[in-house]
């Protein structure tokens, strides 16, 4: 097999499914929207700051990894500082081949300076659209949807899964709740679960990371999750390559896992990309899907993880291809949509690539 190189899977469509909206900011934009607010910042430079984000993230103390957020959500109070994340984002994804992206962000954490939940969700909303039309306009096509997050420690997700519903046709495509999982059970929010059933919406939970089977049989049993957050730790229901109850359920129901290799390695839930479960959970054809999560503090990017999968498992781009399908076929837009960028985009360039 030739080796393909990283450049190589920049050119190829990709397909993300768990991306965090604070999590991806560029260096210099936190440095110049911290500047125009007086918020203070570990580092005076871009290239220090991001170096900064990196080592923080990596250094396995929890309050450090979390402190790197409470900078880039600083600078995220303003309906102009939103507007200005998400348009980069969409071109930044896009420059790097992204074709759809679902990318996350919790309203409810960008309160500070008055800013009502609809003003956050129209600020990032028309973002993102406005960087989808330049990237287009670059060359570069994407489309990004939006998911909102409501916090698992917090008593708002009632009103964040209905606000989700009220933005439903305006670019937001699902829900989602994230935070630590020890403690704080999905099963918490079955009110907003329930709600979002019955309003036959879309969305994922974020599960399996860290605290294990139980929160992800609640996700999916008690709660009815569409996807799987990580869900990662689904591994600890498989022996060799023999399935659990749980775990069959999982591949059966084709429930797909939004697996984010570098941010797993770097909390602690995998020791590295090649002892990863993915190629495990690969080979046992469960609807597995690779992702970014935090592409800041994981100094990483959709074709980066690609890469390193390629180089840990020897994987080609029947590989790259497949996880891009699966992670088509998982997206919370309609399936005509999907179906085209499946047929129309992502498997002509997968062809012309592999020739």
């Amino acid at each position: 097999m030739v080796a393909i190189s990283h450049e190589d899977i920049i050119k190829a469509p990709k397909a993300l499914l768990h991306d965090h909206l604070d999590g991806g900011l560029r260096p210099s934009t936190v440095l110049e929207l911290a500047d125009a607010i007086g918020h203070d910042l570990p580092e005076p430079d871009a290239a220090s700051l991001e170096s900064w984000f990196a080592t923080a993230a990596n250094s396995g103390s929890l309050e450090r990894y979390l402190e790197t957020f409470v900078h880039t959500v600083a600078v995220m109070q303003t309906a102009d500082a939103l507007h200005r994340v998400a348009r980069e984002c969409a071109l930044d994804l896009a420059a790097d081949g992204v074709v759809y992206a679902e990318v996350r962000f919790a309203p409810e954490q960008h309160l500070e300076r008055g800013l009502t939940l609809d003003a956050v969700v129209d600020a990032v909303v028309a973002g993102f659209a406005d960087g989808c039309r330049d990237s287009a306009a670059r060359g570069r096509p994407i489309r990004v949807g939006t998911l909102l997050t409501a916090m698992r420690h917090a008593a708002r997700s009632q009103e964040i899964a209905e606000l989700a519903v009220r933005y439903r046709d305006l670019g937001v495509v699902g829900f989602d709740i994230a935070g630590a999982e020890a403690g704080f059970p999905p099963t918490r929010h079955l009110d907003a679960f329930e709600y979002l059933q019955r309003e036959n919406f879309h969305f994922t939970i974020h599960a399996g990371e860290a605290f294990g089977l139980p929160s992800i049989w609640q996700a999916i049993q008690w709660c009815g999750a569409d996807r799987l957050g990580h869900g990662v730790r689904i591994v600890d229901d498989i022996v060799g390559t023999k399935l659990g109850r749980l775990s069959s359920y999982v591949r059966d129901k084709r429930i797909p896992l939004e697996l984010c290799p570098s941010s797993n390695v770097q909390t602690g839930a995998v020791p590295s990309i090649a002892e990863h479960p993915i190629g495990l959970l690969h080979d046992l054809r469960f609807r597995v899907t690779v992702n970014t999560d935090n592409r800041l503090m994981s100094g990483t990017s959709m074709s980066r993880e690609m890469w390193l999968l390629t180089q840990a498992f020897g994987w080609g781009w029947t590989e790259l291809q497949w996880f891009t399908v699966n992670a088509m076929k998982s997206a919370f837009i309609p399936y005509d949509e999907r179906l085209t960028l499946i047929t129309e985009v992502i498997k002509p360039a997968y062809a012309k690539l592999g020739e």
